[in-house]
């Protein structure tokens, strides 16, 4: 049950990137904004949660999962429900975006990863995925939902009901389910542990050529497939497409990236993840050429919209999985908080990027042909990695660091240890 009590927590993590779309037309159209106006709160919160996923990842790593996991779900609701009060002055809205990237950094992606990371050694990268299903599910939920109580309720109290009705699902499963064994580690060293894997410290996994490589790779992700889902709807609308027919579509990304993240786990856990992760990333070139062309052809973007689906099933499972193999899970939190940080910094740039383009060309077709280039850096500098020296690893483990009485009472229910499956 933990990796589905975590699909649960991942998809609480992207409400606020994958939840958004929707709104963003009525928003501007409200408050007589542009969408990069709009979007400028969303580029903000990124940028915030960017500068402190390490630091977070850190404390996951030292504490453990289960405390940020309960206090985020909450916080993450809470914030973007929030957001329903924005009064039109544009100071106010960043001031509200702020407010969001700051509380909610407890339900960042680095808290579920983490958890599976260390509890699984060799069905590890099936477990990833289906943890990161839920990035698939709200990809496929959320701008449905979100367009359904647009249309019935106006976008204010759509966002209020939007978080309400996710906050009531989610919160229950992760709190009877999501228990994540005693501290942030692992307690037992796996067999398979690399030789000088497990004494490399912080410091030098940060400043290896493999770990910026995956750094840049996770970049180029985060400004071109994140700004292409924020966008999707919008991207189908200029081409004559309705709201609800595009919202349709539009879900097709959720549903495909669901067996996407499922194939990607299996052929992880059996091939090298760098290569696996190399072509991934190239079907997305495809979608940006269908999209550019595809005219008022629901197929042809449906088509799109699923091989889109089927890399956002793998990016985000192929870097976690990457980390576990050539660095120690004893940093995990630490490192995969760097890939958060650099995605971030690619979530921010990369739809406001694509606003600006459109406010000003009045199409995404530039965006688009920038989507097919940068995706196909990303898959070189995934398949220029080194196949690493061995498979699999789970750190030894660590004496558990004297813990305050609070995160002690938040941590009940934990299991007395990890589940190496």
């Amino acid at each position: 049950m933990l990796p589905i009590a975590g699909a649960m927590g991942y998809a609480t993590a992207v409400l606020y990137l994958y939840g958004f779309g929707a709104y963003i037309a009525p928003i501007s159209e409200s408050f007589g904004w542009s969408r990069l106006q709009t979007l400028t709160g969303l580029t903000i919160a990124s940028l915030i949660q960017a500068v402190l996923a390490i630091p977070l990842g850190m404390l996951v790593d030292r504490y453990g999962q289960r405390p940020f996991a309960l206090a985020g779900v909450l916080l993450m609701t809470g914030g973007f429900a929030l957001l329903s009060t924005a009064t039109g002055d544009q100071v106010n809205w960043w001031f509200l975006w702020i407010v969001l990237a700051v509380i909610a950094l407890p339900a960042l992606p680095l808290v579920w990863t983490s958890a599976i990371a260390n509890r699984f050694d060799r069905s590890r990268g099936l477990a990833l995925a289906v943890t990161l299903c839920g990035a698939s599910l709200g990809a496929s939920l959320f701008p449905l939902l979100a367009t359904w109580l647009i249309k019935a309720q106006g976008w204010r109290l759509a966002l209020v009901w939007h978080a309400g009705i996710w906050a009531a699902i989610a919160f229950p499963i992760v709190f009877f389910f999501f228990k994540t064994g005693t501290g942030g580690r692992a307690a037992a060293p796996s067999k398979t542990e690399p030789s000088g894997q497990e004494s490399m410290t912080l410091r030098e996994g940060f400043r290896s050529s493999i770990y910026l490589r995956l750094v840049a790779s996770t970049f180029f992700v985060g400004t071109s497939i994140t700004a292409v889902i924020i966008h999707f709807v919008s991207i189908l609308s200029e081409h004559g497409i309705g709201a609800l027919e595009a919202a349709g579509v539009a879900s097709l990304v959720g549903v495909s990236a669901i067996v996407g993240r499922l194939t990607t786990g299996v052929l992880l856990d059996r091939f090298q993840a760098s290569l696996v992760g190399a072509v991934a990333f190239l079907l997305p070139m495809i979608s940006g050429v269908l999209l550019i062309f595809g005219g008022d052809n629901i197929p042809v973007h449906a088509t799109a919209a699923i091989l889109i689906g089927l890399t956002l099933g793998a990016e985000v499972d192929v870097l976690a999985y990457i980390i576990t193999k050539y660095f120690s899970l004893r940093n995990f939190g630490a490192l995969f908080g760097g890939l958060v940080m650099a995605i971030s910094i690619g979530g921010a740039i990369g739809p406001a990027f694509a606003a600006g383009i459109f406010d000003r060309y009045h199409t995404y077709a530039p965006f688009l042909w920038y989507v097919v280039a940068i995706l196909f850096a990303s898959s070189l500098t995934l398949a220029s990695l080194p196949r690493p020296n061995a498979l699999g690893s789970v750190p030894p483990g660590a004496a558990k660091p004297r813990q305050p009485w609070f995160w002690q009472q938040a941590k009940r229910g934990e299991a007395s240890g990890p589940d190496l499956q």
